[in-house]
């Protein structure tokens, strides 16, 4: 049982719901953020004391910033923080893509990505904590116009940055990049790719490795 705190946004489902299982099984508190209020109550009601409900935009630093800020209010500090939200694209590639979209990809999995850094910095400094973030397996290749696959490269790229910036105070830094995984974010399932749980388990074993030992990456794909 570790008694540290995990923020985690995207939390109301997929990946981020599976995560926070996840983490409470294993003795960690989580801080649940999404939009969705009632997702995060439910969630929340199911994990009992260990987790709190944190409605807001991961889109906006000034929501991520009071969210962490009440998490550590509540627990007493903030150890990790996984940036996980994220949104594809209805019309792939750039002629047929849709501008609107992109703007609120990037505001999403890129801004959102630098706001969770951003605010969760000044608790992890405290903790020597280490902060996670959402890849892809489509930000590891090139894929014909695919604008979401780029959002992902920036996401690899900063994660490396960040690396050596947390490296300063004793801080790690993981991006967790899987492939095509079974959760709402596609409109069919997938029930023969991976699981949420599988990517919730890449988490826990970056954030269970060794104070020494910095887990970079964890890349995995479906077998199938």
């Amino acid at each position: 049982m570790t008694d540290k705190t995990l923020f985690i946004t995207g939390a109301s489902s997929g990946i981020g719901a599976a995560t926070a299982r996840a983490a409470v099984a294993a003795g960690w508190n989580v801080g649940l953020f999404a939009r969705s209020k009632d997702k995060l109550a439910a969630l929340a009601a199911e994990l009992g004391d260990a987790a709190l409900a944190l409605p807001g935009d991961a889109g906006d630093l000034a929501s991520q910033t009071a969210a962490l800020d009440q998490l550590a209010d509540r627990f007493g500090g903030v150890h990790a923080a996984f940036a996980n939200a994220g949104t594809g694209l209805s019309a792939a590639g750039t002629d047929a893509g849709d501008p609107g979209e992109w703007e609120r990809l990037v505001r999403l999995n890129i801004l959102g990505v630098l706001w969770t850094a951003k605010a969760a910095m000044p608790h992890l400094k405290k903790t020597k904590g280490h902060l996670l973030l959402t890849g892809s397996a489509a930000g590891r290749r090139h894929i014909k116009g695919s604008v979401y696959g780029a959002s992902k490269w920036f996401v690899h790229g900063y994660g490396g940055n960040l690396a050596e910036e947390m490296r300063d105070f004793g801080g790690r830094c993981t991006v967790i990049a899987p492939g095509m995984v079974d959760t709402p974010f596609f409109d069919e399932a997938k029930p023969d790719k991976l699981k949420p749980e599988d990517v919730a388990d890449a988490v826990l074993y970056a954030l269970n490795a060794d104070a020494r030992a910095n887990v970079q990456e964890v890349f995995l794909m479906p077998v199938n």
